[in-house]
């Protein structure tokens, strides 16, 4: 009775060790496909991409266009609750630097977005953005620091600048100058994908 017992609950624990994991993706326009269909963006090509070894593993895309930091750390407990992910991927700020709005409320919504994330069990990556020379190199400074500190204080993965090699090639940005067109997402997916695949489980 007793080894029966043992079994069962053995398989109930490699069951659960087997179910899907969800990786939430919160993020802006970057990473809700602007401009283009949704099986294009860099969010279905990972997917794709996780699909060959990574099965049980689906991305949830909860990104729009426009989103702050603020607006996505309103959204991060209802996300959190019915999604409940092993892993979100925070790609916010660039709104916040668009808009002239205070890097350290941006550094403050983004840790409690992440120190949420990580009461539940969760671990995020946070990806980097930056916003245009235009805005004073004072700002622009002050706006990029944000992310190395928060990595290095909450000690979570950080993928450096998003559009690194896409921003400054004209073929591969829409013609606003601050979008990725559909060229350049597989780009964008290859750069995520090293910095993910350690963290799934």
């Amino acid at each position: 009775m007793f080894r029966l017992f043992f079994f069962m609950i053995i398989s109930l624990l490699s069951l659960q060790t087997m179910a899907e994991q969800v990786i939430v993706v919160l993020g802006d326009s970057i990473s809700a496909s602007y401009g283009m269909p949704v099986e294009q963006g860099w969010v279905s090509l990972l997917q794709k991409k996780l699909l060959t070894q990574h099965s049980r593993y689906s991305l949830y895309n909860a990104s729009i266009s426009g989103e702050t930091s603020a607006g996505g750390l309103a959204r991060i407990d209802a996300l959190l609750n019915t999604q409940k992910p092993a892993i979100v991927l925070l790609q916010l700020g660039a709104n916040d630097g668009l808009r002239g709005l205070s890097p350290l409320d941006m550094k403050s919504n983004l840790e409690e977005i992440t120190r949420r994330t990580q009461n539940i069990g969760a671990t995020v990556l946070l990806l980097s953005m930056k916003i245009p020379p235009n805005y004073g190199k004072r700002y622009v400074d002050l706006f990029y620091n944000v992310y190395p500190q928060l990595a290095q204080q909450l000690k979570i993965t950080l993928v450096p600048f998003l559009l690194e090699d896409v921003a400054l090639h004209k073929d591969l940005m829409q013609a606003d100058g601050l979008h990725p067109n559909a060229k350049a997402q597989a780009i964008l997916a290859d750069k995520i994908e090293p910095y993910l695949l350690p963290l799934l489980q």
